[in-house]
């Protein structure tokens, strides 16, 4: 297969798998949803999804997370890992929220990268998934699987997003992002993949599948 055809492929196979895509994160803004994805760094979205409830029972806007002390935010959230430097991010940020951007989210990914414990992934979540913006946001899943599959070989996830963006049609980014993470956790799992060999990469043949499959 050609990389084109490799890409129309994981688009049609995607599509017939998972026609939804929910965002995985528990949210109900914008401000909410940038808070669970800064907290999903290093963090499982299960894991997340256990404790913002808690968070967001206590404080679910800019106005009430920084009558929070960082401290109490850290002890909400420590489970997630990373408390000390994601609740002073989240402090941090909420105030900032307010002093430039009458409490809002900003619909920019300057704006957003700017703000304390965002970069760009995160702030590519929120552009897609709460503003509608084209964006493809990689993690680890859509790394690996977009180098298991010929998109890439991007040595970071920096040039895999490039490599993804110039390979995959701009009106799909935001939703196939997503189908890729869904696949990877059901059909690919990176920690056990010779008992998880995914029909996508037999399917488009590439070398590490053929070996994987002699292996097997």
């Amino acid at each position: 297969m050609t990389k084109k055809e490799k890409a129309q492929f994981i688009i049609d196979s995607l599509e017939q798998i998972y026609p939804e895509t929910p965002v995985p994160l528990t949210h109900s803004d914008a401000y909410t949803l940038l808070i669970a994805v800064l907290l999903s760094a290093q963090c499982t979205d299960e894991r997340v999804n256990k404790i913002t409830p808690h968070l967001f029972r206590k404080a679910s806007s800019p106005q009430e997370m920084i009558k929070l002390s960082v401290e109490e935010i850290r002890e909400i959230i420590k489970p997630c890992g990373l408390s000390p430097k994601k609740s002073q991010a989240i402090w941090r940020l909420s105030q900032i929220l307010l002093d430039k951007y009458a409490g809002e989210v900003p619909c920019s990914f300057d704006a957003l990268e700017e703000l304390p414990g965002v970069g760009h992934k995160t702030a590519s979540v929120v552009m897609a998934q709460v503003f509608g913006i084209p964006a493809f946001p990689v993690d680890t899943h859509i790394h690996r699987l977009l180098i298991r599959w010929g998109i890439t070989k991007g040595k970071n996830v920096e040039q895999t997003e490039a490599d993804a963006k110039k390979i995959f049609p701009k009106e799909l980014w935001n939703k196939l992002h997503l189908q890729i993470i869904f696949y990877g956790r059901s059909h690919s799992p990176a920690r056990s993949p010779k008992k998880n060999i995914d029909f996508i990469t037999v399917a488009i043949g590439t070398k590490k599948a053929q070996l994987e499959l002699k292996d097997s």
